[in-house]
This record gives C-alpha cells, structure tokens and sequence, in this order.
C-alpha cells in the first residue's frame, strides 16, 4: 500500500530533510515553500517582525515500508532539531492518477 508522508520543517534544516531523502534513493517530491504556522515544540514561523521564520512542506507518496522508515529518520532529526521545528504526518494513498 502507498504511503503519503508531508514533513513541515523550518527552512534552516532543508539540507537536513533533503540528505535523509537523498540517503534513502527518494527522487520524488514536492516541495512546499514559505509555509506559516505555530508548533508545540518550536517558536512560531510567521514571517513577522515579532515571530521571524517560515518553514518549509515535503510532499513524498511511497511505498510503506520507505514510508515508515522516513517517519522513524523524521523522529531522529525531531530529537535533535524539534526546538527549530520538525514534524511529520502519515497516511494511506487510495489512488493515483498514472
């Protein structure tokens, strides 16, 4: 079964999310620029004077066992990096368009 994973992140630790898609031969994406919000774990990223910052999406549709394996690579980065700002979402595909 096909696996939707979408990683929010600061933009400070793309390089960080783009190596762990690179080590695991992960070529498809899509990629989210200038995505505002508030996490529990972070400062919020609203691109203010007050609250400077944005963050950035990753979009990947994959296989479940790559998927699950970028959720668990998601939780290692988050205990380094949850003060800066990680997260990640998971679920099922139904269908996709060919």
């Amino acid at each position: 079964m096909m696996k939707a994973v979408f990683i929010i992140h600061n933009v400070a630790i793309e390089q960080e999310v783009n190596e762990a898609l690179e080590s695991m031969s992960i070529d498809s994406y899509t990629k989210f620029p200038n995505i505002l919000g508030k996490g529990r774990a972070s400062e919020p990223h609203l691109n203010t004077d007050v609250w400077p910052g944005i963050n950035c999406g990753t979009f990947v549709v994959t296989e479940d066992a790559p998927a699950k394996e970028l959720m668990e690579k998601v939780r290692l980065m988050r205990e380094k990096w949850a003060s800066v700002g990680i997260k990640a979402f998971m679920w099922e595909i139904e269908d996709i368009t060919p």
